[in-house]
């Protein structure tokens, strides 16, 4: 009885080694496998590695593209607030050149109104306007104004206006005999051009 137990056992045994055995091959088998599979993937042939070169590519560009974008929302920005800060500018330097042109023009505007509640019989009543007048035009061209009085000169369609005509063999053709309206320029720009008759 004792005999047949241990060789039963000894068939457990046996059994139980060959199967740990076969296990072992197994792994072996699919370790090898794995490591076949890691250098066909990690292989050196030129596709590999125009994949891996693509792959490297395709990051550097998108690191660029990412650089870009951002550089370009920067400029925006900047452009944007140097925008505002350009109609800040003008808008005090336009409101400093108004203030200073009516700061030059009160002393005229102080003799007009005196000048009106003058007793306009005086002898000394057209003298004083005179002088307003004056006062008032040097103050004009002390901010840059100048007169366009062209009278005999060649007439300039940029600079008069022909409102009359008239026959006039004494002068040139087309040359200004009378100036009925004075014109003024600032700084090569014609603020109102000279109203003229113009001989024919």
């Amino acid at each position: 009885m004792k005999g047949r137990v241990s060789l039963s056992n000894s068939k457990k045994v046996n059994q139980k080694g060959k199967d740990e055995n076969i296990k072992k091959d197994n792994r072996s088998s699919g370790n090898a496998e794995n490591e076949a599979a890691v250098k066909e993937n990690t292989c050196g042939c030129d596709e590999c590695q125009d994949n891996i070169s693509s792959d490297d590519d395709a990051v550097k560009l998108q690191k660029d593209l990412d650089e870009a974008k951002d550089m370009l929302l920067r400029t925006a920005a900047e452009f944007d607030n140097y925008k505002k800060r350009s109609e800040r500018e003008r808008i005090q330097v336009s409101a400093f050149v108004k203030a200073q042109t009516i700061k030059a023009l009160l002393p005229s505007i102080d003799n007009l109104l005196r000048a009106a509640a003058a007793d306009s019989s005086s002898a000394d009543y057209a003298k004083g306007i005179e002088m307003t007048i004056r006062q008032l035009m040097e103050n004009l061209t002390k901010l840059g104004l100048k007169e366009i009085n062209p009278e005999n000169q060649p007439f300039d369609p940029m600079l008069h206006e022909a409102v009359m005509h008239e026959e006039n063999s004494d002068v040139p053709e087309n040359t200004v005999v009378q100036v009925l309206q004075k014109g003024y320029i600032m700084d090569d720009t014609v603020i109102r051009p000279a109203m003229v008759k113009v001989a024919n």
